[in-house]
């Protein structure tokens, strides 16, 4: 039912502040960036290392359903986890069956399909499961372009295997000479 986890969600209420603590500090690549003008919310995603994701939610004006989340928190804190699913509708049967309770579905085409579970019925967090393709929210600099799957790139000391990731974005391996050697035996 569940792929993976795909972000942590952080509510804001200094975004910029956020913002530089993650990029500029923790190296993190910005990715998807938008305004939902409908709830009054902006909404980041950041790649960290071996494609791990945070997501930035800060309030874009007066009436953000983030007001109530954020009145009491100076900083902020972990507003949700996203995980993703193949199925979301798969996902909707298996909660159904099980009397999971859920709330706040969306349908944005192919692009976005997704269903909250409150903390309530979630052990003191908020998640959300989603059904997407997970490159479409990564910037291009931690992704292959559409239709790659692998890369090699010599070096002086052996190579750098690089792999698209089904979880979005890629992963890369270097190899000594010796293990390059060790490959080409285990692929003959």
């Amino acid at each position: 039912m569940i792929s993976r986890i795909d972000h942590v969600s952080l509510a804001v209420n200094d975004r910029e502040k956020a913002v530089h603590f993650f990029q500029n500090i923790l190296g993190a690549i910005p990715g998807a960036d938008m305004v939902d003008d409908h709830l009054k919310f902006r909404w980041s995603i950041f790649s960290l290392g071996d494609l791990s994701r945070i997501e930035i939610i800060s309030s874009s004006g007066e009436g953000s359903f983030l007001e109530g989340f954020l009145s009491d928190k100076q900083d902020g804190g972990i507003h949700h986890i996203t995980v993703e699913t193949p199925d979301i509708d798969a996902a909707m049967k298996v909660l159904d069956e099980n009397n999971i309770p859920y709330f706040g579905r969306n349908d944005i085409g192919d692009i976005w399909r997704d269903l909250f579970i409150h903390p309530r019925d979630a052990f003191g967090i908020l998640i959300q499961i989603a059904q997407f393709n997970p490159d479409d929210w990564l910037n291009d600099a931690v992704k292959f372009p559409a239709g790659t799957r692998w890369s090699v790139e010599k070096s002086d000391v052996g190579c750098c295997l690089s792999f698209a990731n089904p979880g979005g974005g890629k992963v890369s391996l270097q190899l000594s000479r010796a293990e390059m050697e060790q490959l080409k035996k285990d692929l003959t």
